[in-house]
């Protein structure tokens, strides 16, 4: 059975990323709540700020995704935020302050303010979003926002000329409301093909970040960047069979070798 590969701490994925640039996957920066479907989208404060800590303490900076495009690497890192909830402002951007760290947050354009109605509709908890103020609160720390959409759909599964109105119309809603361009896209889920990669090209955006695991390289599709989703060590069977043998839980190097560019 294939891994699914996230990252938690810097040790398993060291080599790796020096050979390109990692950016991490984050989404909500609180603890789960006990009646949370989907633990991979929630991160403890103290968690997000030992990961932080790390990267720091190794020598790496923080980068944006248009770093992404260039060539080299190394001691570089991508921090992205996906859905823009309220629990980033409040718990990571201090975290992020303290280690001269920036990051980018993509917002999905209709709801700010709201709460993560594609979730909830499915019986999710509520996660309260980031208002404008909020958001402008983030961005006068020196962080950047990206589009996610208008309303957070999975742009495969509707029609043609709606994906298109969420691309381009969450990037107007977001230009127009904070005075600036913006340039980069995250797709909801992750989930894209090639007729929606074209759209977001068309659209005008520079970057656009997926869920496919791996660093960005030189050469990097600008809209098909890899990404490692961020969390904590899962519970599952292996890391229980570690934690009892006296071994740590997570990954190996062995197991994070097949994103290796000789693997």
């Amino acid at each position: 059975m294939k891994t699914t590969i996230y990252y938690a701490e810097l040790a398993p994925f060291r080599e790796l990323f020096r050979h390109g640039r990692p950016v991490l996957c984050y989404h909500k920066v609180v603890r789960k709540p006990l009646r949370a479907r989907v633990r991979s989208t929630f991160i403890p404060p103290r968690l997000f700020a030992a990961q932080m800590a790390e990267l720091r303490a190794d020598g790496f900076r923080t980068v944006g995704p248009d770093a992404c495009l260039e060539g080299g690497g190394g001691k570089e890192v991508v921090l992205t935020f996906d859905d823009g909830s309220a629990s980033v402002q409040r718990s990571a951007s201090p975290v992020l302050a303290r280690h001269g760290f920036t990051a980018i947050n993509y917002l999905v354009s209709d709801l700010l303010g709201g709460i993560n109605r594609w979730d909830t509709d499915l019986g999710e908890v509520p996660d309260r979003l980031m208002d404008e103020a909020e958001i402008r609160e983030w961005l006068a720390a020196g962080h950047q926002i990206g589009a996610h959409t208008r309303t957070h759909p999975v742009l495969t599964e509707i029609p043609a000329a709606r994906a298109r109105e969420e691309i381009a119309g969450s990037k107007k809603a977001l230009e127009d409301r904070f005075g600036f361009a913006v340039k980069h896209f995250c797709y909801p889920y992750g989930e894209v093909s090639p007729a929606v990669r074209d759209m977001v090209a068309e659209a005008g955006f520079e970057t656009a970040v997926t869920t496919v695991p791996g660093i960005a390289r030189a050469g990097v599709d600008p809209f098909l960047i890899p990404r490692l989703g961020a969390r904590g060590h899962s519970l599952n069977f292996r890391n229980v069979l570690r934690s009892l043998t006296g071994g740590r839980p997570g990954f190996s190097s062995e197991d994070v070798r097949g994103l290796h560019p000789a693997a």
